[in-house]
């Protein structure tokens, strides 16, 4: 039994400290749907067709939902323990950030300022990315 474990067992046993590599977490994900948050806001205000309107709300809301879902994946998978430490307004800005992705931010508003509101808390989020990615 000893020697079939040896044999079929793995021949090399990997860790991360991510659930997968790091090079799939990015804040651009969330930064191109806040992007798309603000152009369909902006296209809103300037068209007064109630069909357009309409589907422009709908897909504004998917977008804001698959930003929270990107920032949720960078909050609790990527960041980690040192990296609350060393930034401690990690937890407040995600916090403002996912909110102002939702019903009463950009997800709740027509408001470009909403979207671009979103848009600069995202680039605070990816400015400590990328200086965690550095070290």
């Amino acid at each position: 039994m000893r020697l079939l474990s040896r044999v079929l067992g793995p021949r090399l046993e990997a860790t991360a400290h991510c659930d997968l590599p790091c090079g799939v977490y990015d804040p651009a994900q969330a930064r191109i749907e806040a992007e798309s948050i603000k152009a369909i806001q902006e296209k809103y205000q300037a068209n007064e067709d109630p069909e357009f309107r309409t589907r422009a709300i709908l897909i504004k809301e998917q977008r804001a939902e698959l930003v929270k879902h990107h920032l949720w994946v960078l909050w609790t998978d990527y960041f980690k323990a040192p990296h609350f430490e060393k930034y401690p307004q990690l937890h407040d800005l995600f916090n403002r950030a996912t909110k102002a992705a939702g019903a009463s931010g950009a997800k709740g508003s027509m408001d470009p300022a909403k979207g671009q509101e979103l848009l600069d808390l995202i680039a605070e989020i990816d400015k400590i990315f990328w200086e965690t990615k550095q070290g």
